[in-house]
């Protein structure tokens, strides 16, 4: 079965639940399709512990304010919940689970193809995020380690590491609340690249978000400005990493030399016996469904200006990150971009012809 419409929207999480509130309002007929099987996003696949590290009034998409939670940062469930509960309140038109295999070029317009159906886009929305797409460094020996490795994506949580030799690799945000939470049970080595930047205790998101605002604005304005030390990507001192640099465990070791067979080598020759590894490593654009177009470059990227591609006038990307929208990737950043790709997608749709009427 083949349908017309105005939008697809690839992605029902946060992202996808933006655009589709900002298309609503534009009156646009869409889709939003998910290959998930309930609501939630990627907020469905994290870590059980974890919390975000702003107000509910700091996390929220546009239109309704997530509900104050009973702690200072909501949980994971809390998010699930108001995502779900979002969607339902504005009777978003998502499909799922579908599982978009491929967008193509086609006369009329982008071909949105899934297992059983097709979807004739005039615009097609990417908003696929990034944690179906860990990043593991394809580190010296890792083949030949024998002990557990896995990534935060996989992570939920301690109860199986009791008593075991853990090394966390990374030192973003995700790689300080894992070693935070697992050295409470295990003998856990943290390994980041660079010292990790800690931010002061009283900066939390809501301070972070001012600050990509600040940049934001000003890069749209032309100007530079000095920002403060401190991003998205450094570590905000959240209750259970306050509680690991108490207890003296909130230290980080340079990178290793190589895996062994059942642990890894220093740089000074030592070795230390690791029973497993969880990858903090990040993720990488889940874009694969783009393939067709051949929009993206070496380092798997398309080009793009603001949310829209440079190289497909018909797709814009929604909630990757800095490269289409500053803080996109964040619950409260994304309403930027969203509202940018949504009011982009109804100009460029009034300019082109009206779609006509065919048959499934």
């Amino acid at each position: 079965m083949r349908t017309d419409i105005d939008v697809v929207v690839i992605g029902g999480g946060q992202a996808g639940l933006a655009t589709a509130y900002f298309l609503r309002r534009a009156g646009l007929d869409y889709f939003v399709l998910d290959d998930q099987s309930a609501p939630g996003g990627a907020w469905r696949h994290t870590w059980n512990s974890l919390h975000l590290f702003s107000p509910a009034q700091w996390s929220s998409l546009p239109g309704w304010q997530m509900p104050v939670s009973h702690d200072t940062y909501p949980s994971r469930n809390e998010v699930i919940d108001y995502l779900a509960r979002y969607e339902d309140r504005y009777h978003f038109p998502v499909r799922r689970p579908v599982h978009v295999k491929s967008v193509s070029r086609v006369q009329d317009g982008l071909l949105v193809t899934a297992a059983h159906e097709e979807w004739l886009a005039r615009a097609v929305v990417s908003a696929t995020g990034t944690w179906s797409a860990p990043y593991v460094p394809d580190y010296p020996g890792r083949e030949n380690f024998g002990g557990r490795q896995m990534h935060s994506a996989q992570y939920r949580n301690p109860d199986d590491l009791r008593g075991q030799n853990v090394l966390v690799v990374g030192g973003g945000n995700s790689g300080a609340q894992i070693l935070a939470e697992v050295s409470t049970v295990c003998n856990a080595t943290w390994v980041t690249l660079q010292e990790p930047v800690f931010l002061p205790d009283d900066v939390d998101g809501r301070v972070l978000f001012e600050r990509a605002t600040a940049k934001w604005q000003a890069l749209r304005d032309g100007r530079t400005i000095m920002a403060p030390v401190g991003g998205l990507g450094d570590i905000v001192m959240v209750a259970p990493v306050r509680e690991a640099r108490a207890r003296g465990v909130l230290h980080a070791m340079r990178p290793f030399s190589h895996f062994d067979a059942d642990g890894v080598v220093w740089s000074d020759g030592t070795h230390s016996r690791v029973d497993v590894v969880i990858w903090c490593t990040g993720f990488r654009p889940a874009l694969k469904h783009l393939d067709p177009l051949q929009i993206c470059d070496a380092n798997g990227l398309p080009r793009t200006d603001g949310t829209r591609a440079s190289d497909e006038e018909r797709l814009w990307f929604v909630g990757y990150g800095e490269w289409c929208g500053a803080a996109s990737a964040t619950l409260i950043g994304v309403m930027r971009s969203a509202r940018d790709a949504a009011g982009d997608i109804a100009q460029y749709l009034r300019a082109i012809q009206p779609r006509s009427t065919s048959a499934p």
